[in-house]
């Protein structure tokens, strides 16, 4: 298939009648604009300019080639206008990748705030990084940093991880074990439960079993839902446990849904971070999302 490059070359070009004219329309170098060309020359099989010293004048074949394509380009000018990110009267749009819990959590109650769009992107925070790195997302709500000294990371919440378990599920011996701090007779107590986990969460129960087993081995969770609210959903009416952010589970906690079987001898925790590339656009967006968000995070700060 042609490259669609070397059309909007060939028009700017086209319109231009200059290659230096073209290139600084392009944004883009002029030997780049001169290739493009000559491999549109060579894709068609004619010459489509005649070059002097300082023009470039259209042929008989460019003029048909140009009036034939032009609809075509300007419908997807048009569309490239319509979602690109810049002001001109038109809401500017910023793509922020996070957690399904975090937009349920601290966006859902918000989104009335925003004077501009939002599209959401719920994934694996290793693939939104680098889809941050690649400038297809402008934000990135993680707990998860790398290594790219392109990204800012700015600290704005930690969430803690506690043990809770549906109210009818027997935790008596774990409790007991917990109490006598008899961390063997816990480890064979907590196999013993039936565990719920999600496939972004799994992470918890590894930490959970280094840091109060010092052990690398850990329990593998009975059931696998697809998020933390499923988890949640699963336990007020399924029996069973689950390592939970206390953000999430705190009013289920109060409203007694749940209970609260420890909150483990070494307190896991998670601290979430605004992962932004350095000198990126839409500066003035993202600094409110980071505002309100902020705000929003301090009514569950224990």
């Amino acid at each position: 298939m042609i490259n669609l490059e070397w059309y909007r070359t060939f028009k700017a070009v086209y319109e231009e009648g200059n290659l230096t004219r073209a290139s600084k329309k392009l944004f883009s170098s002029q030997p780049g604009v001169s290739l493009h060309i000559s491999s549109l020359e060579s894709y068609v099989g004619y010459k489509l300019f005649e070059r002097t010293s300082r023009n470039m004048i259209a042929t008989e074949r460019a003029i048909i080639l140009y009036d034939y394509i032009l609809d075509s380009l300007q419908k997807l000018e048009k569309s490239e206008n319509h979602f690109k990110k810049i002001g001109n009267g038109i809401r500017q749009t910023l793509s922020i990748g996070m957690c399904s819990e975090v937009f349920q959590t601290f966006f859902e109650p918000n989104m009335s705030s925003f004077d501009f769009d939002i599209i959401a992107h719920f994934g694996e925070y290793p693939q939104m990084l680098k889809e941050l790195e690649e400038g297809i997302l402008d934000l990135v709500i993680t707990p998860k940093k790398n290594t790219n000294q392109n990204i800012d990371y700015t600290p704005f919440f930690h969430q803690n991880i506690w043990l809770v378990a549906n109210n009818k599920t027997d935790t008596q011996k774990v409790e007991d074990a917990i109490k006598d701090k008899d961390w063997k007779s816990l480890e064979n107590e907590l196999k013993k439960q039936i565990w719920y986990s999600s496939s972004n969460v799994t992470g918890f129960i590894k930490q959970f079993w280094l840091t109060n087993f010092n052990k690398k081995e850990y329990n593998k969770p009975n059931y696998i839902v697809p998020n933390m609210n499923s988890i949640i959903r699963c336990l007020k009416t399924s029996k069973g446990i689950a390592l939970i952010p206390s953000f999430l589970c705190t009013k289920e906690l109060e409203n007694k849904n749940l209970k609260l079987v420890w909150k483990s001898n070494n307190q896991l925790k998670d601290i979430f971070y605004f992962a932004k590339k350095k000198n990126k656009k839409l500066k003035v967006a993202a600094t409110i999302i980071e505002t309100i968000i902020t705000e929003e995070s301090l009514k569950y700060k224990e």
